[in-house]
């Protein structure tokens, strides 16, 4: 069985030869990827940079990620003056030329454009807060030219051979959505419902990235056709809540939690997690993915602590050969 079926059969919860993973060298992984060059959605690492949008990046020079210090669309009376980029452009696509050829057996996993992130980044976090309540149709027109992007990528990776979809959209705070589930149901879901409809039509299974406490709009990313959730907190929801409320019914592409263990654990403490992450999530012959977190320096963590988490789930991985 290739990588690609593995990691397949692993989403459908249909018994793979053995558990996939997602691992810094030299354990490897069976996923390749793919994506926009550039991206509308890059964000950019340096000093005062400025992205496709026109909002001012920030970074404080410690991890990959930044900030926007400066947003492009401070009023809705700027609305026509926004750059707003061509995802149309050849120039964007080259790099799906042999793309799923560079893949090879490989689970090809194409990177498309947030719909809330995005959103706070052209119009800043309060901004996007309040225009929920006070300008929501200005605020649904906005989300909705970044859903007309999604669409059009969804279309041209699936014709370059991709299998998943993925793009990140941070939804939690430490112990709750930052805004009301009600108003992630009556704005966001039925955006996320387009381009998870979409994406199924067109063969590739859903991805999202999204961090925080997200336990309360779970199940309804699983009504809506997601996937897999890509997430590298649980222990501020409960591994137990959230193996009980939703395993077998998602699968989780997940490290040790990077917040909690992997930053503060003890060796010990990291290798017991990886197996408490299988039997949590790895229940109903798939579910599981363990993977890494790219950003380790970022995030606080120790060489030693990367390597105990790698191989221990590579331990879990042999045993799971069958």
């Amino acid at each position: 069985m290739t990588s690609r079926e593995i990691v397949k059969r692993a989403i459908a919860f249909q018994n793979p030869d053995r558990l996939p993973f997602d691992l810094p060298d030299p354990h490897g992984s069976d996923f390749a990827s793919v994506g926009m060059k550039p991206s509308p959605d890059a964000r950019p690492s340096g000093r005062n940079s400025v992205d496709e949008w026109g909002a001012v990046w920030d970074n404080i020079g410690v991890c990959n990620l930044g900030e926007v210090k400066d947003f492009p669309l401070k009023q809705w009376e700027e609305f026509g003056k926004l750059h707003i980029p061509d995802i149309r452009e050849s120039r964007r696509w080259n790099d799906l030329q042999g793309a799923r050829q560079r893949a090879g057996d490989k689970f090809l996993v194409a990177s498309g454009i947030s719909i809330y992130e995005r959103v706070h980044f052209i119009r800043g976090l309060e901004n996007t807060w309040m225009d929920i309540y006070d300008n929501p149709d200005e605020l649904g027109k906005l989300i909705d030219i970044l859903v007309e992007m999604n669409l059009y990528a969804i279309e041209r990776f699936s014709k370059a051979g991709a299998d998943g979809y993925i793009f990140c959209d941070d939804w939690g705070l430490q112990n709750r959505l930052m805004i009301s589930p009600e108003k992630w149901r009556e704005i966001w879901k039925p955006r996320y419902a387009r381009i998870y409809k979409a994406a199924h039509e067109a063969g590739l299974l859903t991805f999202l990235h999204s961090c925080g406490y997200i336990a309360d709009i779970l199940d309804d990313l699983i009504e809506i056709g997601l996937d897999v959730i890509h997430m590298d907190q649980q222990e501020n929801m409960g591994l137990d809540c959230l193996s009980e409320r939703f395993a077998g019914r998602l699968t989780f592409w997940a490290p040790v939690d990077i917040q909690m263990t992997m930053a503060h654990g003890t060796l010990e403490d990291i290798r017991a997690y990886c197996h408490k992450l299988n039997r949590a999530f790895n229940r109903h012959n798939g579910g599981f993915i363990p993977r890494w977190y790219g950003d380790p320096k970022g995030a606080g963590h120790r060489p030693e602590a990367l390597q105990a988490m790698s191989e221990e789930f590579m331990k879990i991985v042999q045993e799971s050969v069958h």
